[in-house]
């Protein structure tokens, strides 16, 4: 059975889409980057809001700013349902979660006062500046690390399995060496003693007071310094393999999908495989 919401988009819901969802025109950029603002604006009004100095002087008119904030925002979601072909699909998405999220305390807050500061939520929606900006180059790059540690997955695990034969071999060793008179009560303990010096934060909470106990502590820390860089080689190995494999994306959005990062020459969408509208950029 065909729904409405199967149907392609037209008229007023077509052009909302294309200024809603994407950033590759004059009107899409400009509304990006007045939504950023606003947002931006919010969430200073919400951290002046949580000054005592600041909420008695101004409480009121911070109140005011924003249950406007609010209602705009409220708008812009519904908007975001009505445009697009299969609303519960965006609204299950990451961004369509933030943007729920962005609303939500504020009605909460009717109920549980406290909830109003979760309003700073919003600030995560200025993860769109990556394609409000046209920072093409950018984007480029977070698809490259992300398909750069999509690939290097099993390396990693197999690396951090090891790690963690050594934390626990170590842990072992100390709690034998130091004992619970020094702080080492149980191997769990020992544990995260030795996570925290190979990794080298070494918070202090637990020392090793031995000779032989400092001896292994000076061992791990010299390990942990090796550790650290193997991931980054590779991960930057994988990423110097891909590089100039891809194709550099745009801020256009499959209908069906909501799918981001197609390139300009793209007919189908490279999650779904529908078809792509033209592509218009001015």
């Amino acid at each position: 059975m065909v729904t409405d919401l199967d149907k392609p988009l037209s008229g007023w819901r077509l052009r909302a889409y294309t200024i809603i969802f994407e950033a590759d025109t004059r009107a899409g950029r400009w509304f990006d980057q007045a939504l950023i603002a606003a947002i931006l604006v919010s969430v200073t009004v919400v951290v002046l809001d949580s000054v005592p100095a600041m909420n008695q002087r101004y409480g009121s008119v911070f109140d005011v700013l924003e249950w406007c904030f609010t209602l705009g925002f409220t708008i812009e979601y519904l908007l975001r349902l009505a445009c697009v072909r299969r609303p519960v699909a965006y609204a299950t998405s990451f961004f369509g979660v933030i943007d729920l999220l962005a609303v939500l305390p504020s009605y909460l807050a009717l109920i549980a006062p406290e909830a109003h500061f979760f309003i700073d939520v919003r600030v995560l929606r200025l993860l769109r500046v990556f394609r409000v900006f046209k920072l093409t180059g950018y984007v480029s790059e977070y698809t490259a690390l992300g398909q750069a540690l999509k690939a290097s997955r099993r390396k990693i695990l197999i690396f951090l399995s090891f790690v963690l034969m050594v934390v626990l071999i170590m842990a072992t060793v100390m709690y034998v060496v130091e004992g619970p008179d020094n702080g080492f009560t149980s191997i769990p303990t020992a544990m995260y003693w030795a996570i925290t010096t190979m990794t080298t934060v070494g918070f202090g909470d637990i020392t090793p007071h031995t000779d032989l106990g400092r001896l292994i502590s000076a061992m791990m820390m010299l390990l942990g310094w090796g550790i650290l860089a193997v991931p980054t080689g590779i991960v930057t190995a994988e990423m110097t393999a891909q590089r100039g494999m891809a194709a550099r994306p745009t801020t256009r959005t499959c209908h069906h999908c909501l799918t981001e990062g197609h390139g300009a020459h793209a007919d189908y969408c490279w999650h779904c495989g529908s078809a792509l509208p033209a592509y218009h950029r001015d």
